[in-house]
This record gives C-alpha cells, sequence and structure tokens, in this order.
C-alpha cells in the first residue's frame, strides 16, 4: 500500500480528497494535515510515501513547505493540489522535485490518472532499481511511467453544471445518514440554495439521488434527497 498524506487548509476538501484517495486500489491515506506546521511534523514521524499538497496554507506556502522537506532530507513524493495556476509557481514546483501539479477544481478522474501514473513509477523504479544500474532503455522507462493521458470528461451534463461540483453534492448525499433538502445540502456544501436545488433536480433525474416529500402542517410539502446506492 502506498501511505499518503492529504494537506489542505480547508477540513471539507481535505476530507473530500481523502475519500478520492481512498477510492484508487493500493492508495490508503496515513494522515490529514490543514497547516504547513502539521504537515511537516507528520512526514518527519515517517511513514508517508506521498504528498498531497496545497499551496495555500495559513502559516506557509506548500512550496515553502516543500523547500524545507527536501533541506532536512525529507524525499517524500509530492504531488501538488492547488488552485495556484500561474506559471511561476507550476515552474517553481516543478525545480522542488513535485512529480504532478493537478489545478483546482479537478475530477476524480484526473486525481486518479495522476495515483496510477504514480504508482506504475514506484512499480518501474523498483523492477529497475534491482538491477543496480540502469541504462537508457530502463531510465526512459521511469521517466515515460509519469506521462498521463487527457483524463475523460464526464458526459450527460447539462450546462452550467460542473463536475467538481456534483462530486461535492454526491459525497455530502453519500455520507449522510438521512435525507437532506436542499437547504442542508447548501450549507454542507457552501453552495447557495438555488446552485444546490438545481444539481439535486438534475441527480434525481438522472437516478442517482431518491426524492421524497415532507408534508407539514401547512404550506408546500419539502423536497428531502437521499444516495441511492449503485
Amino acid at each position: 500500500m502506498i501511505d499518503v498524506l492529504v494537506v489542505d487548509d480547508d477540513f471539507r476538501v481535505a476530507e473530500i480528497n481523502a475519500k478520492y484517495v481512498g477510492k484508487v486500489p493500493g492508495f490508503r491515506v496515513a494522515a490529514r494535515a490543514h497547516s504547513a506546521a502539521q504537515a511537516l511534523a507528520t512526514v518527519q514521524r515517517g511513514g508517508v510515501d506521498l504528498v498531497l499538497l496545497d499551496h495555500y496554507l495559513p502559516d506557509q506556502t506548500g512550496l515553502e513547505l516543500v523547500h524545507r522537506m527536501r533541506e532536512q532530507g525529507h524525499g517524500t513524493d509530492v504531488i501538488m493540489i492547488t488552485a495556484a495556476g500561474d506559471v511561476t509557481t507550476v515552474q517553481t514546483a516543478m525545480r522542488l522535485g513535485a512529480l504532478h501539479y493537478l489545478v483546482k477544481p479537478f475530477t476524480f478522474a484526473a486525481l486518479r490518472t495522476r495515483l496510477d501514473s504514480y504508482a506504475a513509477l514506484r512499480r518501474t523504479v523498483d523492477r529497475v532499481g534491482g538491477r543496480g544500474i540502469a541504462g537508457q532503455e530502463q531510465v526512459d522507462r521511469i521517466f515515460g511511467a509519469l506521462r498521463t493521458a487527457p483524463a475523460p470528461s464526464s458526459p450527460g451534463l447539462p450546462s452550467g453544471h460542473s463536475e467538481p461540483t456534483t462530486d461535492l453534492i454526491c459525497h455530502v448525499l453519500h455520507d449522510a445518514d438521512h435525507p437532506l433538502s436542499a437547504h442542508e445540502v447548501a450549507a454542507e456544501t457552501g453552495l447557495s440554495r438555488s446552485t444546490a436545488q438545481r444539481y439535486l433536480r438534475h441527480l434525481e433525474q438522472a437516478g442517482r439521488l431518491r426524492l421524497t416529500l415532507k408534508y407539514g402542517d401547512t404550506g408546500r410539502p419539502e423536497h428531502l434527497y437521499a444516495w441511492v446506492a449503485p
């Protein structure tokens, strides 16, 4: 198993990313951290193979954290997962040895592609490493293991709907122990109620949610949504 440290200052995003990691065979979440100090302390304790690292942290940037890790001799692999899309940040991440750079918002398929290529890299290095000396063919194999194909987009989403928002709502409904209203989903996700209603309506029509009506003494019934297991 590949042990992963998930680092994001947003507790909700860290939880979603951790669930994504848990869905990929061969990977497990060893720990979560919400600041650079927490992340560095976790790396120092050992037992982490890969860090999924946000750049915008409350005490340091993700790249400053990677620099400190390298200064202290920690060669733990890093995949950046961040909203920072400027070229300077991307170039610096490359120079510090980040293996992949995933820009938010992203889909589960995009993250899985990077994790799968990382697992392939480790397998290739293990095979080549047993020989002691790598020739050009083996070196090409190692570098080629990190190549990723573009992640396919999910068909069927209406115009104006994004896959990350759909995934977020699905996670909230999947983890709920009772049906939720649009108001409750909006509160859990940070979306507006109208946006939550729009996505819930689509997911219910697609058969991914079950709609029930709760009638009160007066007024219109409340719409409640529950996850439908595949």
